[in-house]
């Protein structure tokens, strides 16, 4: 582990609603540290947006806690809602269709899957919460992939070669005709992307503003995504999809 990570993360602690703002005094007292160490780490911290200077000159500087802090912390309530909101709908889905139900997000240039409702199958997917994948592969990490803003997906796609889970290199041009396929459908399907033999199919949950926030994946093996029984499942996961958004704040407006 990087202990100049945790010892500069550990100096966020000091500050409470008693005391919201210290002096590099008071704050190299508490973690008994030398001067210039302290300084060096408050520093990092005010450069990353953790902390602000209140007052700086030579004989006294002060920090408060930064506003990266607060964004930070909304994007985990936000996603805290998500979760609460979406599992009763995502429970409801399985219990539907009988197939394993997954909730996705972005973080940084990774899809992350933050919940999961299993099916009742002897045969399951190997999945978990917690799981990253690339934005480029599986239903619900390339719907998501498709809604992000235009330069953030082209700098995903074009920065990088970009493999599937056989190393096997991918062809751009077919993944940004997919992508255009995907916001015209307002749905993803993949084929093996991330297991052999697999077929997924994600809608987006859209949040009050109408940004697209998660992806409803449903997978499960390729034999039980079959005529019509496929096209029960895309219905039921786009309903609940539709139900997960309204109760987000979702309205959508007829033209």
């Amino acid at each position: 582990m990087n202990q100049s990570i945790i010892k500069a993360l550990s100096l966020l602690d000091f500050f409470t609603e008693e005391k919201p703002e210290l002096s590099l005094k008071e704050i190299t007292d508490l973690v008994q540290l030398p001067k210039p160490t302290v300084y060096r780490l408050l520093t990092s911290l005010e450069y990353c947006g953790f902390l602000t200077k209140t007052k700086d000159s030579e004989y006294d500087k002060r920090y408060k806690l930064g506003l990266k802090l607060m964004e930070l912390g909304q994007l985990v309530s936000d996603q805290l809602e998500l979760r609460k909101i979406a599992l009763p709908h995502m429970k409801r889905l399985a219990n539907e269709i009988n197939e394993v139900v997954h909730l996705v997000i972005v973080q940084h240039h990774e899809a992350v899957y933050i919940e999961k409702v299993e099916s009742t199958h002897a045969l399951r997917l190997f999945t978990r919460i917690g799981k990253r994948s690339p934005l480029y592969l599986g239903s619900g990490p390339k719907l998501l992939l498709a809604f992000l803003p235009e330069k953030k997906r082209v700098e995903i796609i074009d920065e990088s070669n970009l493999y599937n889970f056989n190393q096997i290199l991918l062809n751009k041009d077919q993944l940004k005709k997919e992508i255009e396929e995907i916001k015209t459908n307002g749905f993803a399907i993949s084929y093996g992307e991330q297991d052999e033999g697999t077929i997924g199919v994600s809608y987006p949950i859209y949040n009050y503003h109408g940004e697209v926030i998660a992806s409803l994946a449903v997978s499960g093996p390729s034999y039980r995504f079959e005529g019509e029984h496929l096209e029960v499942i895309k219905e039921s996961t786009m309903k609940i999809a539709e139900s997960i958004s309204s109760e987000m704040g979702y309205r959508l407006i007829s033209p």
